[in-house]
């Protein structure tokens, strides 16, 4: 059993986080824009209500058309360049945590439950068995 709040930051500190309680679910994503963002074969990200996080610090934003239609909004620090977060504006309770799980005394909480966009994942990549895995979307 894991100990609520988790505190993080962004590389520099200046943007800092509390995750008040787990995620609904972590999923890998090995899509080729969360390969790019990641600077790595996948990216992690723990979906969330927004009344489960509390940000301090100055975030900026930046918004592109996801491959489903939706507007994919990325806040970062202005400093440090740290991705914290993405949302859909249509939709601001809910919140993509960006994961760097650097740190943490448990990384269990960041876990991935399922792995996405396999069709596009590296071919050196080996995922893990017993996770599901998804072509796509999922």
């Amino acid at each position: 059993m894991l100990d609520y709040p988790i505190e993080a930051s962004c590389q520099c500190g200046q943007v800092r986080y509390k995750l008040l309680q787990p995620p609904v679910k972590v999923i890998a994503c090995h899509c080729k824009e969360c390969q790019k963002l990641a600077t790595g074969p996948f990216s992690v990200t723990a979906i969330m209500p927004a009344s489960h996080i509390e940000f301090t610090g100055e975030m900026k934003e930046w918004s592109r058309l996801a491959d489903s239609g939706n507007t994919n909004t990325a806040t970062f620090c202005p400093n440090c360049g740290t991705r914290i977060y993405h949302y859909n504006p249509a939709d601001p309770e809910v919140i993509k945590l960006k994961l760097k799980p650097v740190g943490l005394t448990d990384d269990k909480v960041f876990e991935p439950t399922a792995h996405l966009w396999v069709s596009e994942k590296l071919s050196w990549c080996v995922l893990p068995e017993g996770v599901p895995a998804f072509d796509k979307q999922g």
